[in-house]
């Protein structure tokens, strides 16, 4: 059957993957897979985009991005409880294949992988609504957002919480909905009233 010989192929990639290794990089990994220790970034990007935008566009990015992470959050959740397929340090087969797991087990499902979606939604929303800001991006936004998300993505794997396949659906569902977010809240920044101009109301006749 296709899908076992892709759950095969999955499960011989992420085994090969996962054992890629060293005394410096197991550490590395565990801190990128840690999505409480990136709050302080959050925080910082949305005080970034107050200080870089009018504050409607900034409270419109910043709900755009919020409305980011629930939909990937829970539509995560929804296959995983939908598809039911167990995590890799559930699986007996990867268990004794050797997966190393440096991080607790957590819940039974894995497909797909939310730190893979919240995080590229999150790359990808947040890098639309400084789109218009040439010397923030100029400073490296989009190459570090990305790269984060890359390495919270990639981090599951070397984990073992995760397939390869778990992680790169993951990325795609992430990206859609950070589009899909990103382009609704452009949308609404066009639709915004132009502000008055020296703080003057504007008087008709």
């Amino acid at each position: 059957m296709f899908w076992e010989r892709l759950h095969e192929t999955d499960q011989q990639v992420t085994l090969f993957l996962n054992s890629l290794h060293t005394g410096f990089t197991d550490p590395v990994m565990v801190f990128f897979s840690k999505i409480p220790v990136w709050i302080p970034m959050y925080v910082l990007v949305a005080v970034f985009l107050f200080i870089r935008l009018d504050w409607r566009k900034a409270v419109i990015a910043v709900l755009s991005i919020a409305l980011t992470f629930l939909l990937c959050d829970q539509i995560a959740n929804l296959f995983k409880d939908g598809i039911a397929r167990l995590r890799p340090c559930h699986d007996d087969f990867m268990v004794n294949g050797g997966l190393r797991i440096l991080e607790g087990t957590g819940g039974l499902y894995g497909f797909f992988s939310g730190h893979a979606s919240n995080s590229f939604g999150f790359a990808v929303s947040s890098s639309m609504a400084f789109r218009n800001d040439r010397r923030l991006r100029y400073r490296g936004y989009d190459a570090w957002i990305f790269f984060w998300a890359a390495m919270v993505s990639i981090s599951r794997i070397f984990v073992g919480k995760h397939y390869l396949g778990d992680v790169l659906t993951g990325i795609v569902f992430g990206t859609v909905i950070g589009l899909a977010c990103g382009y609704a809240a452009r949308w609404l920044m066009g639709k915004l009233p132009e502000r008055k101009k020296n703080g003057k109301a504007h008087q008709n006749g």
